[in-house]
This record gives structure tokens, sequence and C-alpha cells, in this order.
């Protein structure tokens, strides 16, 4: 007989930290990079950059998805915060599944969706630096 499966006892601490985790769940105002992508499953994954001297010095989100989706965008903002853009052009999806442990296989889609905004994020902040007159209209 299967056993039923226990969300809180069969995810890892990391999962359990990150699906719960409201630190970085905000819209920062004047963002250095902004990354939209939406799933299709339909989750959707918003992403908020403010760099320093080619650090992230802020990261926030917004998604409108599952506690999947939210587990794996907090992730991202744990691993980026702080690090170079470099660093954060180099996180994969492999990254967030392997850190989260028990993100089920059939979500692992919501770790591709979750870094698809983060390098949404990324170029739109390249684009601000070479353009920055555009950095004024990101959210139009």
């Amino acid at each position: 007989m299967k056993k039923e499966f226990d969300f809180f006892n069969d995810h890892s601490e990391q999962y359990l930290e990150m699906a719960f985790c409201s630190d970085y769940f905000e819209t920062l105002s004047a963002p250095d990079g902004y990354g939209r992508n939406t799933g299709d499953c339909g989750d959707t994954v918003e992403i908020f950059l403010c760099v320093n001297r080619d650090r992230v010095s802020e990261i926030s989100f917004r998604i409108d998805g599952c506690i999947n989706t939210r587990a794996c965008a907090n992730t991202i903002a744990h691993m980026v915060k702080g690090k170079t853009t470099g660093h954060a052009w180099g996180l994969t999806p492999q990254d967030i599944i392997n850190y989260l442990q028990t993100l089920p296989q059939d979500s692992h889609h919501c770790a591709e969706l979750a870094c698809g905004a983060l390098y949404r994020a990324l170029a739109n902040f390249k684009t601000n630096i070479r353009e920055p007159w555009k950095k004024n209209y990101i959210f139009r």
C-alpha cells in the first residue's frame, strides 16, 4: 500500500522555508530591471531587480500561481541577492530544483518559469544601462 503524501513531513526544510517565506514578496517602486514570464500552466512570475556596482542589491517578486512557483521564486531571490549579475545569469532551473530537494517532478516547470522571469529582468537591466530613458517605461 502506497503511503499518503504528508506535505509538512515529506518536504525538505528548504522547500518549506521557500514556500512560505514572504520576505521578497513585494513590488520595488523603481527597479533597474523587470522581468515577467507566464508559463503554459497559467502561472506568472514577475521579478524586480535593483543593481548597485554589478551586484543585485534588492530583488523582489510577485506571482500569480501555485505554492511550487512561490517556492521557486523565493529560491531565486535567496540565491541572487547580494551576488553579481554574472552569478545571477548562471543560475539554472536545476540549481533551484537541487536547492529545494523535494520540488515535485511534475512542478519542475515552475523552476523554469521563475528562471525565465529572472533572465528577462537581467536582460531588461542591461537594456536600461544602454538606453536609460527606457527605465521610465518599465510598467507601461
